[in-house]
């Protein structure tokens, strides 16, 4: 018999998803961002959740392969480009198309002499300094993209920093689109620039370039500026398990590892079969929430390897196999996040392989 812990995903919820990415954003092609497996989702299902979107975007070359066996015959970006200059002639042969983010990578493709019709992303570095040209450098690398034969398509691309936080006072997003434009004046080709945030709070750039890129959002995640709930959006990803153990604990007890938690009270303490080997959060404090039984509650003590601690309390009728929600479709996994001092697409990709999945409509 597995262990009663489940993840449900929802295809139906990822299509609903989808389809508010696109309404936020008529005027645009829609990229479904699927790297890191589908954000713990898996990418098969994600590539059938996402079938309606205008190309898949992810960073794993290999996977970008995969989703051609698979059946996808729609574009495929590679977000991080490629990483060795063998890459290329596979690229070539799956017509996969690529970031380019730096000299080196211009260079492999100045060297690549092989008959083929690339389409390459080059990127500008507008102010986040991870990946890209900056501005002042942005037009050369594009002059020298422009002379190689088997570069058939240049897109402009950025990334933003702070678009669920538009003033941020260290780099506002109106700076990143100014670098953006001034860098990039003149020069022809698609402009690939939202990602989630920018393309549920500024439709004016969404509807204002050729393509956006919504990651988190497809999956019901907030990528900030306001809930899931808040933007429409479905969570894709239950995270279910079940009470395997109840304690009657009497003030002045401790409970779990290192004895962080103390009763100031006689409780009632559910065993829940979950852990950090289960892709939970091992730093999530007392109080992170837990729905037992459809009622709300609260983490307490340590989270260990396979097993975490929830007050019962207040829920008098929970026993062994009561149904526990960790995150999903009743408790977003944002909230959960939250408290737990870290963001749901770490709990989206964090999710174990020893996590039975299933999938649901």
């Amino acid at each position: 018999m597995p262990r009663p812990i489940v993840a449900s995903i929802s295809i139906s919820a990822l299509q609903h998803n989808l389809a508010v990415a696109r309404a936020h954003a008529p005027g645009a092609r829609v990229w479904g961002v699927l790297k890191a497996n589908g954000y713990g989702h898996g990418l098969e299902r994600a590539m059938r959740g996402f079938a309606a979107a205008d190309g898949l975007a992810l960073i794993e070359p290999d996977y970008a392969v995969r989703l051609r066996e698979l059946g996808w015959t729609k574009p495929i970006l590679l977000l991080e480009g490629f990483f060795e200059a063998d890459d290329l002639p596979v690229l070539a042969q799956h017509d996969i198309q690529f970031a380019v983010h730096c000299e080196e990578q211009i260079a492999q493709l100045e060297a690549f002499t092989a008959a083929a019709s690339l389409h390459a992303h080059l990127k500008m570095n507008s102010g986040m300094n991870r990946l890209g040209f900056k501005p002042e450098a942005y037009r050369a690398a594009y002059a020298r993209l422009q002379k190689i034969p088997s570069v058939a398509s240049i897109t402009l691309m950025t990334h933003f920093a702070n678009a669920d936080d538009a003033g941020n006072l260290l780099l506002p997003l109106a700076e990143q689109v100014r670098r953006f434009q001034a860098g990039s004046e003149g020069l022809d080709g698609p402009r690939s620039l939202c990602n989630s945030a920018a393309d549920l709070m500024h439709a004016e750039l969404a509807n204002d370039n050729d393509w956006v890129r919504p990651g988190v959002m497809l999956y019901g995640g907030t990528p900030g500026g306001g809930s899931a709930a808040d933007f429409g959006l479905r969570a894709a990803m239950t995270l279910e398990s079940r009470i395997i153990g109840v304690q009657q604990v009497p003030a002045g007890e401790a409970i779990g590892y290192g004895s962080r938690f103390v009763a100031d009270k006689p409780m009632k303490i559910g065993v829940v079969a979950c852990g950090y080997a289960d892709g939970y959060p091992r730093h999530a404090p007392n109080g992170t929430p837990v729905l037992v039984d459809g009622v709300k509650t609260g983490t307490v003590g340590r989270v260990s390897m396979d097993m975490l601690t929830v007050d019962l309390t207040h829920i008098p009728g929970a026993d062994v196999g009561s149904q526990v929600e960790l995150w999903g479709s009743r408790l977003p996994i944002d909230e959960v996040a939250y408290a737990a001092g870290t963001i749901g697409y770490e709990l989206m990709c964090a999710l174990a392989p020893r996590v039975a999945v299933r999938e649901v409509d």
